[in-house]
């Protein structure tokens, strides 16, 4: 799941409209913005494996510093309470931790049983919507549009950078996410784990866009 996330953090604008779409992106994707890293360290693994899953070339083997469920619940924990000791906003903060959370359920959904519930000998959990590439589409494009409903009727531009800079991260998360599907698999896993880090743009392409965009 890449867009779906995305359209996770859209839609948290609804429930903390005070808090910057950079901010609701980063913990949406905080686990997959992590995960990079913690493949260039050598702490987690990836297999490449065209073919293996129906539009997803990779094989999670290893991830439960990143995606086991008792992680992702420390991880929210911590990213809600730097929010708000930083802001000093419960509703914020609650949002945030859900936002963060929010992405191990999705990807419980779209993931085949690769999802430990904490490290070390743990159940692998996952219902399997990847075996079928359209459906996973659907979703992923229904949370997406969702997200930019819910997002552009809680926010107005003030100018077109706030307009058109919208816009064009929308379109550029549909070329990302058409070109993970339809695209070649990556080369190596170390390049995936830089193409990975460059998903902080996408973090710092939205704070841009929120500062030119106000609260109905």
């Amino acid at each position: 799941m890449f867009i779906g996330h995305f359209g996770a953090g859209l839609v948290a604008k609804k429930f903390a409209p005070r808090v910057s779409l950079g901010t609701l992106f980063l913990s949406a994707q905080f686990i997959d913005l992590l995960w990079p890293t913690f493949l260039l360290f050598g702490w987690e693994r990836v297999r490449i494996a065209p073919g293996e899953t129906p539009g997803v070339p990779l094989a999670f083997e290893h991830y439960p510093l990143s995606h086991s469920l008792l992680a992702v619940v420390g991880w929210a924990v911590g990213v809600a309470l730097v929010y708000y000791f930083l802001r000093r906003e419960m509703r914020g903060a609650w949002v945030i931790g859900l936002a963060v959370l929010s992405h191990w359920v999705l990807d419980l959904v779209v993931h085949v049983p690769d999802l430990p519930l904490y490290p070390g000998d743990s159940p692998l959990l996952g219902f399997g919507l990847w075996q079928s590439v359209v459906w996973t589409q659907v979703v992923e494009f229904a949370l997406l549009g969702l997200g930019v409903w819910l997002y552009t009727r809680v926010t107005k531009a003030t100018n077109g950078k706030g307009r058109w800079g919208f816009a064009g991260l929308i379109a550029f998360l549909v070329i990302i996410q058409v070109g993970n599907v339809f695209g070649p698999p990556p080369p190596s896993v170390t390049a995936i784990a830089w193409v990975g880090q460059a998903q902080w743009l996408l973090v710092l392409w939205a704070y841009w866009v929120d500062r030119h965009r106000i609260v109905r």
